[in-house]
């Protein structure tokens, strides 16, 4: 057989620049059956459809397509409106028809997601962040919602400026409305496959690890004072984690038991990983903490990856010690790249999530590093921030929406 034949370039690429066009736009209470009948309407009329778009919203419809003139023998754009008008009083809708040329206006160099979340988001936030991305020379191209729970999440497709200008000018303007704001560039890499990593304490789980374990050596107060310097980055990470362990010398090996069962996940954790898996991500963890409860986490939730720092035990008691690779900050980093490395994910796909100032290199290393509910000093330095008690929000930073979390989590 004879390769088909291709259609001349003209029939594929939409019509001239000068071309007449007509934008047709049916609005009014949604019901089955209401884009058919319409384009069964302008199928008489030997249309083209070159774009449509269609939103529901509280039982509202608007759908807009944007078609090429008639070019049927015999019959006209007056023909058309007529027959339209009529069918959409039939379906007791509202229609208005614009005549027009050409295509929708090219597109400025630069496409990026802003994805925008909110508890609540209002409507001051929601202009100042439109008046930024103007203000930056970006256009909005589309708007949808994400989520409505536990946040309101909602995307904005821009175009037309840099993606690194945008998300600086949205930073300052998020940090201002109290709001949290992710830039990515848009780019089929967004929904491929890619890797998530986080760190453990106050991140995935609620609790510092060695604060549970300082709790069993009755040394409590004197743990979380290091840990707090630490974080905010006072103390070196490796310093005062040789300080702080030190302070649990001598404990029975039973802790270990004790503390895992004392663990509380973040809300959304269980969900953030089962969808993130079921979409074909691959995920692993980080920590300043210790592998006694990071091989547990990794077991119980099926993660791909797991690396911390190990509590050496010595006939049946914890020495006070601990063994091998320090986790530190730079740690961090590194272990990202190695997971990344394993996992045959470039780096800049690699998704990095953490509160504390020992994440800022892991953070930065990534194509994106969030700041969960983070340090003044992490927060200004990540590309983005969340600052809603449920991790699972981290999820629409990557443009999964609600309704895909909630298939991706439902039993059969």
């Amino acid at each position: 057989m004879s390769a088909p034949q291709i259609p001349p370039a003209t029939a594929v690429t939409g019509p001239a620049d000068d071309a007449p066009t007509l934008l047709v736009k049916i609005f009014g209470k949604d019901r089955p059956g209401i884009t058919a009948g319409l384009f069964d309407t302008l199928a008489a009329y030997a249309v083209d459809v070159i774009d449509i778009e269609q939103v529901v919203t509280r039982g509202r419809i608007t759908l807009c397509a944007l078609v090429t003139a008639p070019a049927g023998a015999g019959v006209s754009e007056g023909d058309l409106r007529a027959t339209v008008h009529s069918w959409a009083e039939s379906m007791h809708l509202q229609t208005e028809i614009i005549s027009g040329r050409g295509d929708n206006r090219p597109r400025g160099v630069g496409r990026s997601h802003v994805t925008v979340l909110g508890h609540p988001l209002t409507a001051e936030s929601t202009a100042a962040i439109a008046a930024s991305i103007t203000g930056t020379g970006g256009n909005i191209d589309r708007i949808f919602r994400l989520a409505k729970y536990p946040v309101t999440a909602v995307e904005f497709a821009v175009s037309g400026a840099e993606t690194e200008k945008l998300r600086t000018a949205l930073a300052v303007e998020a940090a201002r409305l109290g709001v949290d704001v992710a830039v990515v560039a848009a780019g089929l890499q967004r929904r491929a496959q890619r890797l998530v990593v986080m760190d453990v304490d106050s991140t995935l789980i609620q609790d510092e690890v060695i604060e549970l374990f300082a709790a069993h050596a009755g040394c409590e107060a004197e743990v979380a004072e290091v840990t707090a310097r630490a974080m905010r980055g006072e103390l070196d990470f490796e310093q005062s984690l040789h300080a702080r362990v030190a302070l649990l010398a001598g404990l029975d090996e039973s802790v270990v038991d004790k503390v895992r069962a004392e663990v509380r996940l973040t809300p959304g954790a269980r969900t953030l990983i089962r969808t993130l898996k079921r979409l074909g991500f691959q995920v692993g963890v980080v920590s300043g903490g210790f592998t006694q409860v990071t091989d547990d986490l990794r077991e119980r939730l099926g993660l791909d990856f797991a690396s911390a720092n190990t509590l050496e035990i010595v006939d049946g008691r914890l020495t006070g010690r601990v063994t091998g690779e320090i986790v530190d900050r730079a740690g961090k980093a590194r272990l990202l790249r190695r997971f990344a490395e394993e996992a045959g994910v470039p780096l800049a796909q690699t998704v990095a999530v953490g509160d504390g100032a020992n994440d800022l290199d892991m953070l930065n290393a990534a194509g994106l590093g969030v700041a969960f509910n983070a340090k003044p000093v992490v927060r200004e330095a990540a590309h983005t921030a969340v600052n809603v008690p449920f991790l699972d929000t981290v999820l629409y930073l990557l443009g999964v929406t609600r309704e895909e979390v909630e298939a991706a989590n439902t039993h059969e």
